[in-house]
């Protein structure tokens, strides 16, 4: 449970990157064994379009018209990828609570991300704070799954 709320965290400052990072996992055979992570998830295409969507989000998140993290369509898809990730990274037997413990945790985080962000804006600029924010992002995603697949045996 603690991988999903790891990751929830890290939905809440990029929706598309749990989902990605966790697709790109399952289609290795990556997660450990007896996930909660849907069929389709590890299929290859699934895994490419997630990245996609994930580096198009990178992208566009340096944007002067970026929406906020905090607008409602953002916070549905912080909830919704965070919780699909989260369920895909606990046991079977445990995969709605870890997907409610990840989407949740994704929609809190994004709060106090976006302050963050907003703080930092002015002194350092909107591309600089960003690509130190989906440093982080990314490094804490695969962080996440490496020591979840170590903790696993694999």
């Amino acid at each position: 449970m603690l991988a999903s709320f790891l990751m929830g965290l890290v939905g809440g400052q990029r929706g598309m990157t749990p989902l990605a990072t966790v697709s790109v996992a399952a289609a290795r055979g990556d997660l450990p064994e007896d996930n909660g992570a849907p069929r389709l998830l590890a299929h290859p295409l699934v895994a490419l379009a997630t990245v996609a969507l994930a580096v198009a989000e990178l992208g566009g998140d340096k944007m002067k018209s970026a929406p906020d993290r905090i607008v409602p369509i953002g916070l549905a898809t912080r909830f919704v990828t965070a919780a699909i990730a989260g369920a895909s990274l606990a046991p079977r037997r445990q995969r709605w609570l870890a997907a409610a413990l990840g989407g949740t945790t994704a929609v809190v985080a994004s709060y106090p991300g976006w302050r963050a962000r907003i703080a930092a804006m002015p002194r350092y600029g909107q591309t600089p704070t960003g690509l130190v924010e989906d440093a982080i992002v990314v490094i804490s995603a695969v962080t996440i799954l490496r020591k979840l697949g170590r903790s696993s045996g694999r």
